[in-house]
C-alpha cells in the first residue's frame, strides 16, 4: 500500500469537519481569552496604579505563566483540542507550544534535550515573524521615501 492509498482510506473515515462551527467557536474562545486579558489589565492598571503599558507586559507575563502552568499540569492541550485557532494563536498558544516542547525532550538532559528543542515548534513563528518584519519595514522605508 503506498501513501496514496493509504491517504484515500484515512479520507473515508475520516469524520467531515464543520469549519463554520470551529470558526464560530475559536472567534468566542479567543474573544474570551481577549476580554479576561482586558480585564485583567484594567485590574493591574487601577489596583498598581500603572500605566497602560506597563500593565500590558504584566498581563502578558500572568497569561505566559498560566498557559505554560496549565500546559505542564496536562490539561491545557484538551483546551487546545477543543478550542483550536482560539487558544492557539494568542500569546497562550506560543506559551503552550514552548512548554510543550520542553516537556518532551526533559528526559534527554538540558543540552541536547530542552536547550537544543525549546522553541522547535516556536521557532518558525519567531523565524517568520522576524522575516515578516524585516519585509514590511523595508516596504515602509520605501514607501515613505
Amino acid at each position: 500500500m503506498n501513501k496514496e492509498e493509504y491517504q484515500k482510506i484515512v479520507k473515508k473515515h475520516e469524520p467531515p469537519e464543520d469549519k463554520l462551527h470551529n470558526t464560530i467557536y475559536a472567534f468566542l474562545i479567543g474573544g474570551c481569552v481577549g476580554f479576561i486579558a482586558e480585564g485583567l489589565t484594567q485590574v493591574i492598571m487601577n489596583l498598581a496604579n500603572l500605566p497602560r503599558i506597563e500593565a500590558s507586559t504584566w498581563t502578558c507575563l500572568i497569561i505566559i505563566f498560566f498557559s505554560s502552568l496549565f500546559t505542564g499540569l496536562g490539561f491545557f492541550d484538551n483546551w487546545i483540542t477543543k478550542a483550536k485557532a482560539g487558544l492557539l494563536l494568542p500569546t497562550t498558544g506560543f506559551a503552550h507550544s514552548v512548554t510543550s516542547s520542553a516537556l518532551d525532550y526533559k528526559k534527554e538532559g538540558l543540552i541536547t534535550g530542552l536547550g537544543s528543542n525549546f522553541f522547535k515548534l516556536a521557532g518558525s513563528v519567531i523565524l517568520y515573524g522576524i522575516i515578516s518584519a524585516f519585509i514590511l519595514v523595508i516596504a515602509k522605508v520605501i514607501i515613505s521615501g
